[in-house]
């Protein structure tokens, strides 16, 4: 294990170890070194504009209101939530890393996931809760435990327990109220929302109103922080309709692909959240 400018950068597990599955998930990356910018951010192909030259000024309101509207309806609302994952994750370099995730969740009150690599061995275990990180790194023999304000410092964002909540339960993340445009196409809407540090193009089904696909280019051009997300093959689970695959592209200084495949989830069963610490880890 490595300490560098107060990161904890677990080897096992390639670009900063547990927070490439959880910090990526959501657009950041903290300890990178090349510069590459991904395709798929913002740009002058994806401006969006309003595409009815009709409609009045206060229906393009309306109409921007009633889709955002939409996109808050179709939040899914639960207690708990587990699911085991495929992770699959490609670096610049071509460079492939496959892991296993066990995810539990209860909803604003704890995170909890167990990473596994080859042979099924157990290599990381975290407990995310409003107030805490707790990190076992059960190959070195390592417990980390810091402050949820870490989330932040790791990752430069507002970075809570909830924003990686909506992240995982397929909901849109750093989607910002101010909605300052819109375009309509044959099968999908798309809006436009500039917030404190993404501008966000989110794009939704016409007629299911489900997320299709959700672009962020950083405000903070210098930054070069862009991000892809897609929520594909979506199941309808006991009337929640959960998108099962997610694809995502992200770079800040360099490009990092990622696969979540959802093999099995459940909502709202009883779980728990087993942490303890051996008494021979050594305390970071």
């Amino acid at each position: 294990m490595n300490k560098e400018q107060g990161i904890l950068k677990i080897e096992v597990y390639p670009i900063g170890g547990i927070f490439v599955f959880l910090a990526a998930l959501i657009i950041l990356l903290s300890s990178c070194t090349s510069t590459r910018q991904i395709q798929t951010a913002i740009g002058k192909k994806d401006t969006v504009i309003v595409t009815d030259t009709d409609r009045s000024r206060t229906d393009s309101i309306a109409f921007i209101r009633e889709n955002y509207q939409n996109v808050l309806d179709k939040k899914i609302n639960f207690t708990t939530f587990s699911a085991k994952i495929d992770v699959d994750y490609r670096e610049s370099d071509g460079k492939k890393y496959d892991v296993n995730a066990n995810l539990r969740m209860h909803k604003d009150s704890a995170i909890w996931i167990s990473i596994t690599a080859i042979l099924g061995i157990e290599g990381l275990r975290t407990l995310i809760t409003k107030d805490s990180v707790k990190i076992l790194d059960k190959q070195n023999k390592v417990y980390t435990a810091r402050s949820v304000s870490y989330l932040q410092e790791v990752t430069a964002l507002p970075l809570d327990l909830y924003s990686l909540q909506d992240m995982l339960i397929g909901h849109p993340v750093f989607l910002d109220s101010n909605i300052v445009s819109y375009s309509i196409n044959e099968n999908s809407i798309s809006l436009l929302s500039l917030g404190n540090y993404f501008k966000h193009l989110l794009t939704i089904g016409k007629d299911d109103k489900l997320i299709q696909s959700s672009k962020l280019d950083d405000v903070q051009e210098w930054r070069n922080r862009t991000g892809y997300l897609s929520y594909e093959k979506y199941e309808d689970k006991e009337g929640v309709m959960f998108p099962t695959v997610r694809l995502i592209s992200i770079s800040e200084k360099k490009k990092l692909d990622i696969r979540l495949n959802f093999k099995q989830y459940a909502f709202n069963e009883v779980l728990s959240f087993p942490f303890p610490i051996p008494k021979n880890y050594e305390h970071n």
